[in-house]
């Protein structure tokens, strides 16, 4: 999970422009948004790889994949292309991928983090 959450990272560092566009209008500074949500992916991984923080991480990283979610549907109905901000995006056939993905890395999360041992 460290590990895709580092690579999704490098995408909101490398097409800050396009994924800004999945962001709704009456947010501000949705650019920045991108880098902190970048940045914060980060802090998540480092948060799993410790037996302090991972438990903590856990919750918190399920409750961000729960609020990004919207954003990832809307751009998808959208035909939005993250990488060039075009609309020229896979569609909504990318949601019968993307929604499962977003839950099995939320029960993963949650199996591996956040269930007491």
């Amino acid at each position: 999970m460290a590990a895709m959450l580092v690579f999704s990272a490098i995408g909101h560092f490398l097409f800050p422009s396009g994924m800004a566009q999945m962001i709704p209008d009456f947010l501000p500074a949705r650019k920045l948004l991108v880098y902190l949500t970048g940045a914060l992916e980060v802090v998540f991984a480092l948060g799993l790889l410790s037996r302090k923080y991972a438990k903590t991480t856990g919750w918190l990283l399920i409750a961000f994949l729960l609020l990004v979610l919207p954003a990832n549907i809307n751009a998808a109905m959208q035909g939005l292309n993250y990488q060039t901000g075009a609309l020229d995006g896979p569609g909504i056939n990318y949601l019968w991928f993307r929604i499962p993905l977003q839950l099995f890395f939320i029960v993963w999360i949650y199996l591996s983090a956040c269930k007491s041992k």
